[in-house]
């Protein structure tokens, strides 16, 4: 099932407040005596080298709804067509970048911040972005969107219930989680917030991951961020 429930217009060169993708986002150096070093290359150079706006699609949902599955379809159909793009897998930032973070709220939330700011660079470099990564919590979430720029940031909710999630269980944690193995687990022992205005919803329970990547790849090309 696929509800949009937000249109989108196409990404401009400059976010809503006025900067320019190449540009500092405001309060950001917590170091005193740090500046900001311009690059000589515009975001516009970029997009036009690589035939693409960049954005990231931020795909969220319970463990084992399908989110690192169709982002790898979604990566595999673009490439294909010669756009430039990456997965960002929270799995895997968490066996490198973010390996040395756990599962409380604050762990959470610096998972998610990090993996912005490296979403946030990859749209610096032109590349369109599709990271998988739970994201439980609002305004993690709105956070995620600040650092990005609301501009390059598509919400997309894998809608998956937790009892589908939970039967097809592909890594064994739910039942870790049932067994009280895995502490705060989301979806059975810490809450999942659904988003309330998602530019997407993709039900994997009735879609295939094909048709879900189909899906997301006609909503690029249609938002006119696809050349």
């Amino acid at each position: 099932m696929l509800t949009e429930t937000q249109t989108q217009g196409p990404v401009q060169a400059d976010d809503a407040d006025g900067r320019s993708p190449s540009s500092p986002r405001k309060n950001e150096a917590q170091t005193p005596h740090i500046c900001w070093h311009p690059g000589l290359v515009s975001a516009d150079v970029r997009q036009s080298l690589l035939r693409q706006r960049p954005v990231t699609v931020w795909l969220t949902g319970l463990s084992g709804a399908g989110k690192s599955t169709i982002a790898g379809a979604l990566e595999k159909d673009l490439l294909g067509q010669g756009q430039c793009c990456y997965v960002l897998d929270g799995d895997n930032l968490r066996h490198h970048l973010n390996r040395d973070l756990g599962f409380s709220v604050a762990d959470r939330r610096e998972n998610i911040r990090r993996a912005a700011e490296v979403a946030y660079l990859m749209n610096e470099a032109g590349l369109i972005v599709i990271a998988a990564l739970i994201s439980p919590f609002s305004d993690d979430r709105k956070m995620a969107c600040d650092i990005i720029g609301k501009d390059r940031f598509i919400e997309v909710f894998v809608s998956t219930s937790t009892e589908v999630c939970e039967a097809r269980d592909p890594k064994g944690l739910y039942q870790k989680a049932r067994n009280g193995e895995i502490p705060e687990f989301t979806g059975i022992s810490s809450p999942y917030e659904s988003p309330q205005a998602p530019a997407m919803e993709l039900n994997t329970e009735i879609m295939s991951v094909n048709a879900a990547s189909s899906t997301l790849y006609e909503y690029l090309a249609k938002q006119s961020l696809l050349r």
